[in-house]
């Protein structure tokens, strides 16, 4: 394994990160936390409560697992996009590094961006409403896992693009609107009997309702499952990965 090659990639990716600090850490958080006071002081004055917990601190895990969705796939799509549009990418294809190293690079990076972006909003949180995370354990595993898991998708996507306007395709038209539906800011038992069967078909119901059982031990769907759909999803994504650089997809041309 060459790690060396690997920390100059994640080096490099990181460095982008604080050249664009307004952008990338300090324009989501405040979003987010937007997001935050809207829904908690406009719907919380009507919802005291679901499952027991105040909907303030219900909806933390859902805007937590939004950003690191989004991010993640945002971060890790333009982050291999630009050295395929500025023609590095050969370098780097034609550098004693392997295909492992430079995914491990490449994602290692995006993840970390999404995980301090996930942590910050989560201070950010604790100042608003108290908050109790009754598995720590399972809290970090399913926020290290999601933001692993949607960076490689984001790596996926950043391949498969060939101009800046399919980058913003699906993170704004898929990863968000399947966030809002997947139990951001309320439980899907709420829901009539129906649509619960079809919001089981959206994989983000999974990842919300893992996260928040982890806060709260209060779960639309059970833990085993949870984990179980997300190390599904993640090895989908190792997959496609491996086979893009099998076949030099959008990479050898």
């Amino acid at each position: 394994m060459n790690w060396r090659a690997i920390w100059a990639i994640y080096r490099f990716e990181m460095a982008r990160t604080g050249r664009t600090l307004l952008q990338s850490i300090v324009s989501p958080v405040i979003s987010t936390s937007l997001y935050f006071v809207v829904f908690g002081a406009a719907i919380g004055s009507r919802i005291q409560e679901i499952d027991g917990v105040p909907y303030g601190a219900f909806i933390v895990p859902g805007l937590v697992m939004m950003l690191i969705l989004t991010q993640s796939v945002m971060n890790a799509s333009f982050g291999i996009y630009f050295p395929r549009f500025v023609g590095t990418i050969y370098e780097i294809l034609s550098a004693p590094v392997s295909f492992l190293e430079i995914v491990i690079g490449y994602v290692g990076a995006a993840a970390t961006k999404s995980i301090i972006l996930g942590v910050i909003v989560l201070i950010t949180a604790g100042f608003f409403v108290p908050l109790h995370i009754a598995h720590p354990f399972w809290m970090i595993a399913f926020l290290i896992l999601t933001a692993v898991t949607f960076s490689l998708l984001g790596f996926i996507i950043g391949i498969w693009a060939d101009g800046f306007e399919k980058l913003q395709v699906v993170p704004l038209l898929v990863i968000t609107p399947l966030t809002f539906l997947g139990g951001s800011f309320y439980s899907i038992d709420v829901l009539p009997k129906f649509w619960q069967v079809v919001s089981l078909f959206n994989p983000v119901v999974y990842l919300i309702s893992g996260f928040r059982w982890s806060f709260f031990q209060a779960s639309d769907v059970g833990i085993g499952v949870s984990i179980g759909m997300t190390l599904f999803f993640l090895a989908a994504c190792l997959v496609t990965v491996w086979w893009i650089f099998r076949t030099g997809y959008r990479l050898k041309n």
